[in-house]
């Protein structure tokens, strides 16, 4: 049983449709990405979730039932647009949103603490937040979203503003949160982070749901059948019928790097290429990156 299952969820802001009946199933304890272009409806579907808005049709479930206000003391939500008061101090802030989602004060100066010395920020606790940088920034709204250590993690374009040092800590402390039991959903633009991050995804366009699955499912599914060889010849190899049918080959200094499309299982192609007087360094499946798959889609939907 997923952690949120959308079952038939539609939403329309008067004549335009953000969401038309979305279902899909964000399973517990995995790393979910949440895809589409800007315009889609990921935002609308996030904000129903965090029950911000109520939709026109359709349910949302909350661990096999149906969500309500408690649940979202259960959730952590790490908004696009930053939501931090530029003149209050920095601990002050963070012991203010601890303190909504249900934490006493001890728990929450405990807690915000260790934070704040992993993130090798203490000496930040009295700056204001007009003080820091838009980077620093974004680290106190991260540690405000997670340090009640809610049970659903929805992280909206988390990576927005970090240079690779912090892209890095974050993704860490990501799959930190994974390990020890959160959900989390992650909605990017960044397909890079989803291959890294994401055990499954789903991509919204044009307000409904194009292709949910797991990541490396979905990567194989728009595979070309298609291999790389690297090997080492005087001669390249030439294309065997009904076996493979030799793309491109390039060689430098007696290294050749081909593309192979295979016509017939890959065992059988490798059982021919070791029979073939040739030296051979790698051999790899040609899987699509998820941003080409994004831009396929996406464009088909056009």
């Amino acid at each position: 049983m997923g952690m949120i299952q959308c079952i038939d969820v539609s939403k329309r802001f008067g004549e335009k449709v953000a969401l038309d009946h979305v279902s899909l199933e964000i399973p517990k304890g995995k790393i979910f990405g949440l895809l589409g272009p800007n315009g889609a409806g990921k935002t609308t579907l996030i904000r129903i979730i965090n029950r911000i808005t109520i939709p026109n049709e359709g349910t949302v479930l909350f661990d096999g039932r149906p969500i309500t206000n408690d649940d979202v003391r259960k959730i952590g939500y790490l908004p696009e647009e930053r939501g931090l008061y530029r003149k209050m101090k920095v601990g002050d802030q963070a012991m203010y949103f601890a303190r909504l989602k249900g934490m006493s004060s001890r728990d929450a100066a405990s807690e915000l603490k260790q934070w704040f010395v992993r993130f090798g920020i203490e000496s930040w606790w009295n700056k204001k937040v007009e003080e820091l940088s838009k980077g620093m920034a974004q680290k106190v709204q991260f540690i405000t979203t997670v340090v009640h250590k809610p049970s659903l993690l929805i992280l909206d374009e988390p990576f927005s503003g970090f240079d690779p040092v912090n892209t890095k800590i974050i993704r860490e402390e990501i799959l930190r949160l994974k390990d020890e039991g959160a959900t989390i959903v992650l909605s990017t633009h960044n397909m890079e982070s989803v291959e890294e991050l994401c055990d499954n995804i789903a991509l919204i366009n044009k307000s409904h749901v194009v292709i949910t699955g797991g990541v490396n499912e979905i990567r194989h599914k728009y595979g070309s059948n298609n291999v790389e060889l690297i090997y080492t010849s005087d001669t390249a190899i030439q294309s065997v019928p009904a076996l493979f049918k030799v793309l491109s080959d390039s060689e430098d200094t007696g290294r050749h790097t081909a593309v192979l499309a295979l016509e017939a299982p890959s065992s059988d192609v490798l059982k021919a290429i070791a029979a073939l007087p040739v030296s051979v360094n790698s051999y790899r499946e040609l899987v699509p990156r998820m941003n080409d798959i994004f831009i396929k889609l996406v464009t088909e939907e056009e």
